[in-house]
């Protein structure tokens, strides 16, 4: 294309444009008017965070604190181990949930049966399905101390029964276990879709050449799902502030004992709303946790896109 041509295609009136492809644009005006209602106007609660909050005068009319809910978000003492929860559980998350979900996309790949293979992705897709609370329940129910299945099947064996909700040490290793659980399944669809999109050429020219199965996976299939595990550990990491509150909260209910080992942030802004009714405190929490997640996102994009720009999401 020439260069006028180019500068006649910048030209094109807005209007024109729109009118040309009105009904992609209609098609995307529901997208659109979710995101401005449920992400951009919510966004003017902000102030909250800068406020006392009284009933009577609502967000808007309630008088300014400048800095002071901050300030006792610091005194309170317990933001910094919250922080360092959050991002340390959500660190194990997005590093074993890509090896577990790109792993399962591939074995299902291998996977010669047709029949097995959709029988297998169907039961690694259920725990997505199931809520938070039924699979506390369930949690509950298997582990409980008095009334527990794993404590009596470890009384048949002459083994001394074990209290998993008075171990606070053990619950790192079981949360870990029970968010692999629920996302490995949903997680690998999409990787599964990215190796059913690959050029199956390189597949058959690797096979006259001898190449064995695990050959093929290591040199074609994990190398051409690069993009798409950066993409998606990318958008992982824009949350890496944010705890599932379903997991940790639901799981491991209110216990004052195991939340030094379980409180995320998300947990402790829900307690301060509803325990100290603080909404000026837990909107400041709220803001922290937004922008630590935006400077996040923010510098790993810049490295990606520094290290190969073709990774980066903008």
């Amino acid at each position: 294309m020439s260069k006028t041509a180019k500068q006649k295609k910048y030209r094109t009136p807005v209007l024109k444009t729109a009118k040309k492809h009105w009904m992609l644009l209609l098609m995307l005006l529901p997208a659109v008017v979710y995101v401005l209602v449920f992400s951009y106007v919510p966004m003017t609660g902000i102030v909250l965070a800068f406020k006392r909050y009284q009933y009577a005068g609502g967000i808007y009319g309630s008088p300014w604190v400048g800095l002071e809910n901050f300030k006792a978000l610091l005194v309170a003492g317990k933001l910094g181990q919250v922080t360092r929860n959050t991002l340390l559980y959500n660190i194990a998350f997005i590093f074993l949930g890509v090896i577990f979900e790109m792993g399962s996309a591939i074995l299902l790949n291998e996977l010669l049966g047709k029949w097995f293979k959709k029988i297998a992705q169907s039961f690694m897709f259920l725990p997505y399905f199931i809520s938070w609370v039924v699979a506390g329940a369930i949690m509950y129910n298997i582990f409980n101390f008095e009334k527990g299945v794993f404590n009596h099947i470890l009384e048949l064996f002459g083994a001394a029964p074990f209290d998993l909700y008075n171990t606070p040490a053990a619950w790192p290793i079981v949360l870990i276990c029970l968010k692999l659980w629920k996302q490995t399944g949903y997680g690998s669809v999409v990787y599964l879709a990215a190796i059913t999109g690959l050029d199956q050429e390189m597949f058959e020219a690797a096979s006259i050449d001898g190449a064995s199965a695990w050959q093929k996976i290591r040199y074609i299939t994990i190398p051409s799902l690069l993009p798409t595990m950066m993409i998606m550990v990318l958008l992982a990491i824009g949350n890496i502030f944010r705890g599932d509150f379903g997991l940790f909260y639901q799981t491991v209910k209110s216990s004052a004992l195991l939340q030094p080992m379980t409180d995320v942030i998300d947990t402790y802004v829900f307690r301060l709303l509803i325990n100290n009714s603080d909404i000026g405190v837990s909107a400041a929490a709220g803001l922290y946790q937004s922008v630590l997640c935006f400077i996040t996102i923010t510098i790993c994009n810049k490295l990606v896109k520094k290290a190969d720009p073709d990774y980066a999401l903008y």
